[in-house]
This record gives structure tokens, sequence and C-alpha cells, in this order.
């Protein structure tokens, strides 16, 4: 569900406020979720996820109170971006750079696989530092 064109929302419940954090339990669904068959395959697929969000300091938000949870597009595509898309840029190109090398394919795709350990604990390590960037905010339904 998208408030705006530049805003990406999930509605969502509160679970538990303390401080200026609220944690907010959001459903996600996939499209099988809303099929009408969905009981006549295994595809269907819901899932709980829980979001911490920093709440405004002058809020009137309680514990079972449905919200929307409100992200920025871009943030979303940055998101996309630093989970798949450069990884696999980084696979690919060193698959190709070790092939070139006259590795065999075997040792190269091995060692291209092992490139990305770096990159995902660097990646993990940046967490504090992503999570500022990437906050969520609520809105009232």
């Amino acid at each position: 569900m998208t408030n705006t064109v530049n805003e990406i929302a999930h509605p969502g419940v509160i679970m538990q406020i303390s401080g200026p954090m609220a944690e907010v339990m959001i459903l996600s669904k996939s499209a099988c979720s809303s099929c009408q068959v969905k009981g006549a395959c295994n595809m269907s697929e819901m899932e709980e996820k829980r979001v911490f969000v920093t709440l405004p300091p002058e809020h009137t938000y309680k514990s079972g109170q449905q919200v929307n949870v409100v992200m920025r597009q871009a943030l979303g595509n940055l998101a996309v971006f630093l989970g798949y898309i450069l990884p696999f840029i980084i696979l690919l190109l060193t698959l190709i750079s070790f092939i070139s090398m006259g590795l065999g394919e075997g040792i190269a795709g091995i060692f291209s696989l092992l490139i990305l350990v770096p990159y995902y604990f660097i990646l993990h390590k940046s967490k504090e530092k992503l999570s500022r960037k990437f906050s969520f905010q609520i809105a009232p339904i």
C-alpha cells in the first residue's frame, strides 16, 4: 500500500511503547496470501515483522492502536541496492575476473562467493549507521 508516490506504507499494530520507541508489528503478505484459492496450493505466505519506530515527542499513540508504518521509497530502493544489486555486481565482476585470470570455473565461483563474506560483514558492522538512515515513521489510520 502506498500513501504518496514517494512513500511506502504498511498497516501495523503498536505492540509496545517504551520511552520514545514503539514496537510495531506489520503483517507482510505475498501475492498468494490475498488469492481467493490460496488453500488449493501451498504457495500462500504471510509473515509477521516487527519494526522499531521513533515516536514524535508529543505523540498520543497507545499499545494496540492500528497505524501505518511509513518509509520513503528512495530508502527502500537503497536497501534493495545494498542487499541484492551491489552484491550481485560484485559477484559477477569477481567471477569474470577470476575466470579471465585462468582459474577454473568451480574455483572462481567459490572465490567469488567468498568475496561476499567481507561485504556482508561490513554491511552488518554498518548496521547502526544504516539504521539511523533507514528510519520508519508511523501515522494513524
